[in-house]
């Protein structure tokens, strides 16, 4: 039976077809017209992912850290100055060789990507050291990888995977779980300026910008301070994490001397007479003067750790230690190696009468060592090894303070121009030591700021316009005569334009005689509370002066509650501010005035009171200008534990000092050293003056005591080098006392010397002494600091 043919099939004509069916969309879109049945048009698809580059296939490769070295120290230290550690460079090496291939040199991929990596460590507040082993330079690493297309860092796509979908609390925020930046610096919209201070300075170079010098003060308190430690193995400072105590563990005794005296050998080091020139004499160096700005190639001094003088009995040395008294009363220096007894009958000091030696100060010793053999124990006396008393002796012949380091080299600022910009060098300028912002991220753009701001011709007289702060010193409210004379002061810049007011007024205690609440004259709680009220009343009569300007408040040592328990003794500082308890009727006297000035100006006015810590610091546009207020009388301290030397003939200084070596143990060597006449008039050796004061001039007692105190302090680069017992600190905030680096200006407020404006290394020094000075009749005495130039003045005036 056979099978039909099937038919042909017939396909309709392409009119005929019925059209496929249109696709379901999930949200599909009413027609704009439901009446008239208007199709609904699909929506058209976008694609929202991120551009990426052209898909190239990268073949890792095993990249060897010793290849890699040259380009990272061209990258990391040449143009970021930072420093990589083996254990980093490897790191880095394994990751480019990973992530960019074979052609990380010829198409410079290693280059970019290293660039990045140094940017985002600076960002993240990384030390100078990058350590491969830290947890920062990890996250910047693993944020990397994510972003690596064909061996180069695409932003888009980092961005497109980080910010895009970033929701909640954490939309906003850069820092992982660890504390460190999620993103590297090149790659961030929204960078994390904290660590720098940007964050708090807002920092905006247009013209728009405010113009009042007063926006950009800030005053930072001792407790409010960032607490740093230097790491002598890392050779950088270091935050110190742990919450601060008033009781803390012993230890932290130990570590506040330890600190002093790391800073200061890390300052001699880098001082150009420690550093040993490529062509030495072959003479025995001697202690001289010396200058932190003068280098000079005939010296080359050389420090001995304590420890090493065993065994090199009738040897001369350099010693650098800390002044201590003995048990039995005798004097002593002690480093981190150890410790010996201080001869100092034929020592003299350098510059003679130029500057205190107290127990407890850091000083530079020059002289001999005298062995001690002991026959019954058979080996030296004393503890005889390392951290114990070396047996024997040192006899010193010249003893002298370290010399001190411009703020200029400490933050490594070698050069300013005319508009503000400086030239970088090497020092600590990544350091934030103020909270506002370090020197290198933001000394350039606030300088310029600072320059357009206060910027006025050269004929301009000294402390005219805004740019003053005024400073009264011992202001004894409880006195009969100091509010007269402090309305007096107020009412003289009271009569100016308004726009010439200054910019702060510094009223710097003891705010009453006698210590309170410790059965002393000034009375109890009621009666100091009572002072303050009437000083809200005298401020009240200057509301134009409320408005404009800002009171700053330094507490002295009778001011409560520290006064209660120690009777005005000296008490530990830093010392909080006065309570509030007591100041409430002064800042009711400011809203007052500034709601006055709002609903008559129709604009909002800056005044207003600050009462801060002692001591304290006033930041001017950033880390530009660092202002120090200490209230407290060095001097008499001084005076009372200074040691007294023998006094010398009037022979050469050369001579003597070879007599005395001739009668020692036989030296090595009896060549001497020439001495540096250059050196001899350097700007350590002598603070200048004000630039009123004529060279010729013999100097006053007054002016020889003020460079006297002026180089003790600033040489020793503390605010209390004093033994705890002297003067007690305490040891978690120890580091609010430290001059390093050397602020721009210091305010000393010392009732025991008179008042004075000196000059020393860069830094200004002043001292307001009293406001009114008993039995010197009417006549008021203040302070006058003009911020443009940096300099201060006296002032005086009846009432």
């Amino acid at each position: 039976m056979g099978h039909e043919p099937k038919p042909p099939s017939v396909q309709p004509a392409p009119i005929f077809r019925i059209p496929p069916p249109t696709p379901t969309l999930l949200h599909p879109i009413p027609s704009s017209s439901p009446a008239f049945d208007t199709p609904v048009n699909p929506i058209r698809s976008f694609d929202v992912t991120a551009p990426t580059l052209s898909k190239t296939t990268i073949l890792p490769i095993l990249l060897p850290s010793a290849i890699l070295r040259p380009v990272a120290f061209r990258i990391f230290t040449k143009k970021h100055n930072l420093t990589l550690t083996s254990a980093a460079l490897q790191a880095l090496a394994t990751f480019v060789g990973k992530h960019c291939g074979a052609g990380w040199r010829e198409e410079g991929l290693a280059e970019k990507v290293l660039d990045d990596v140094a940017k985002a460590w600076k960002k993240n507040g990384g030390g100078v050291l990058v350590d491969g082993a830290s947890e920062q330079l990890k996250a910047i690493i693993r944020d990397l990888e994510g972003c690596m297309v064909a061996g180069r860092i695409v932003q888009d796509k980092y961005l497109a995977r980080k910010e895009s979908f970033a929701f909640g609390a954490n939309a906003d925020g850069d820092t992982d779980a660890n504390g460190f930046h999620s993103k590297p610096y090149s790659l961030r919209q929204d960078e994390n300026q904290s660590s720098i201070g940007m964050s708090e300075l807002r920092v905006d170079e247009d013209e728009g910008s405010s113009k009042d010098v007063r926006n950009w003060l800030k005053v930072i308190g001792a407790f409010e301070q960032p607490r740093l430690s230097y790491d002598v193995s890392k050779k950088h400072f270091e935050r110190i994490n742990t919450a601060p105590s008033l009781l803390p563990s012993p230890s932290h005794k130990l570590d506040l001397f330890r600190h002093r005296y790391d800073l200061i050998y890390q300052r001699l080091l880098r001082n150009d007479a420690f550093q040993t020139p490529s062509f030495a004499p072959n003479h025995i160096p001697s202690l001289q003067r010396s200058s932190s700005t003068l280098a000079t190639a005939q010296q080359s001094y050389k420090i001995t750790p304590i420890s090493n003088l065993l065994g090199r009995g009738g040897s001369s040395h350099l010693l650098l230690g800390l002044l201590a008294l003995t048990p039995t009363g005798t004097l002593a220096i002690s480093d981190l190696s150890g410790s010996i007894a201080l001869d100092l009958q034929q020592a003299k000091p350098l510059p003679e009468d130029g500057a205190w030696f107290c127990p407890g100060m850091i000083v530079l010793v020059d002289g001999v060592y005298e062995e001690e053999y002991n026959i019954a124990a058979g080996g030296f006396g004393g503890g005889g090894g390392v951290g114990g008393t070396i047996g024997g002796k040192f006899v010193g012949f010249t003893i002298g303070g370290p010399p001190c380091e411009r703020r200029e080299i400490t933050l490594g600022v070698s050069g300013t121009g005319q508009n503000g910009d400086v030239t970088a060098g090497g020092g600590f300028g990544w350091v934030d030591f103020l909270g506002v912002g370090s020197e290198r991220a933001l000394g350039p753009k606030m300088r310029k700021l600072e320059h357009r701001i206060l910027h006025t011709p050269l004929d301009s007289e000294f402390g005219a316009g805004a740019g003053r702060i005024i400073i009264l010193g011992e202001v004894n409210l409880d006195h009969s005569r100091a509010l007269v004379a402090l309305k007096k002061v107020i009412g003289i810049y009271a009569a100016e334009p308004e726009k010439e007011a200054p910019i702060a007024f510094v009223l710097m205690g003891n705010f009453v005689q006698d210590a309170v609440v410790a059965g002393g004259g000034s009375g109890g709680s009621i009666e100091y509370k009572e002072y303050f009220d009437s000083l809200a009343s005298a401020l009240s009569e200057f509301p134009s002066i409320l408005q404009q300007s800002n009171f700053i408040f330094v507490p002295g040592d009778n001011d409560p509650w520290a006064s209660a328990f120690s009777a005005g003794a000296a008490t530990p500082i830093p010392r909080k501010s006065v309570p509030d308890l007591f100041t409430s009727r002064v800042k009711r006297a400011f809203a007052s005035a500034n709601a006055e000035a709002e609903s008559t100006l129709g604009r909002k006015v800056i005044g207003g009171a600050i009462w801060t810590t002692n001591p304290s610091r006033l930041s001017l546009f950033g880390p530009s200008q660092e202002i120090v207020f200490f209230r407290d009388d060095v001097s008499g301290r001084l005076r009372r534990n200074a040691i007294k030397f023998r006094v010398s003939d009037h022979d050469d200084e050369e001579e003597t000092r070879e007599k005395v070596r001739t009668n020692s143990a036989k030296r090595g060597s009896d060549e001497q050293m020439d001495i540096d006449h250059a050196v001899l008039e350097a700007e350590s050796h002598v603070p200048s003056v004000a630039e009123d004061e004529q060279e010729n001039v013999a100097l006053s007692m007054d002016l020889h005591l003020a460079r006297k105190l002026t180089k003790t302090m600033l040489d020793q680069g503390h605010l209390s080098p004093f033994p705890l017992s002297t003067r007690p600190v305490l040891w978690d905030h120890a580091s609010a006392l430290q001059l390093y680096p050397l602020p721009t200006s210091l305010v000393l407020a010392d009732t025991e010397t008179p008042p004075f404006c000196v000059t020393y290394e860069g830094c200004h020094v002043m001292n307001p002494g009293r406001l009114v000075e008993a039995g010197r009749g009417r006549k008021a005495k203040w302070l006058e600091y003009d911020v443009r130039l940096r300099r201060g003045r006296l002032r005086e005036s009846t009432f």
